[in-house]
């Protein structure tokens, strides 16, 4: 199975609402590594790292419905696989 680095920038009311605790219970679930972080324009920023199938799965989680707040948005991009290991939010 192939891995997949995405980074995604989440954007809307996504702070303040648990909205990173929700990424990273989605992602270590599913066994990924990477971050989700509070950004100073309000965004939240998600990397998201592991088999690919996972990944596109957490990542279509992003503004499913049961994400907390409000999302209004979300760019995505791949990224260079780096091999990082744990999950943690900032």
């Amino acid at each position: 199975m192939s891995a997949r680095r995405v980074v995604a920038l989440v954007d809307g009311l996504v702070q303040g609402v648990g909205y990173r605790f929700f990424v990273h219970r989605a992602a270590t679930a599913r066994g990924l590594a990477g971050s989700a972080t509070n950004l100073p324009d309000g965004r939240v920023e998600v990397v998201l790292e592991g088999p690919a199938d996972d990944v596109a799965a957490v990542l279509a989680g992003l503004d499913g419905a049961d994400a907390p707040g409000t999302v209004r948005g979300v760019q995505a991009r791949d990224d260079v696989v780096q091999g990082v290991h744990g999950f943690t939010t900032g």
